[in-house]
């Protein structure tokens, strides 16, 4: 099994929250993977050995500073509902049916569309603590920092 239920998700809440409600439809896109597929797609893409964002080191794409060209602050447009920021949309430059994975850790990584990502970026963004958003078959990628900053670069 790839996937589990959204129910079943630990972190359901933040896409069930009263002030930011989510439609039928775009809950249905939001696919949290089953914690070995999670593991699996974080072993390829993220980092082999380490297991959270606050690990990483310079032998991992995502902790070594090369990979990151910019940061933009993501927290003001948050706080005042706003769209996702213009340098984040211009950075990805994706397609809308682009499939992207929301990666919090090797045990957690939601898999969605880029549609759906910036439609309910607020509800993804209460998981900020370093998560990183990758794009299938995309080498663009936007860590989400905690300091209500982003990261903007390229996974090697």
């Amino acid at each position: 099994m790839n996937y589990i239920p959204l129910d079943d998700f630990k972190y359901a809440w933040a896409f069930r929250h009263k002030d930011l409600p989510v439609t039928p439809d775009d809950l249905s896109k939001i696919k949290p993977m089953s914690e070995a597929r999670s593991a699996n797609l974080w072993s390829i893409f993220i980092s082999k050995e380490k297991d959270h964002p606050d690990f990483f080191d310079n032998k991992d794409w995502v902790g070594n500073s090369k990979s990151w060209s910019s940061t933009v602050k993501w927290e003001t447009h948050w706080e005042n509902d706003e769209a996702l920021p213009l340098e984040v949309v211009e950075h990805l430059d994706w397609d809308e049916n682009t499939v992207v994975y929301f990666c919090l850790s090797r045990k957690y990584v939601i898999e969605t569309t880029w549609s759906v990502f910036k439609r309910t970026w607020h509800n993804f963004l209460f998981m900020n603590d370093g998560s990183i958003l990758i794009g299938k078959k995309r080498h663009q990628a936007v860590q989400f920092l905690e300091t209500g900053y982003a990261k903007l670069g390229k996974k090697s």
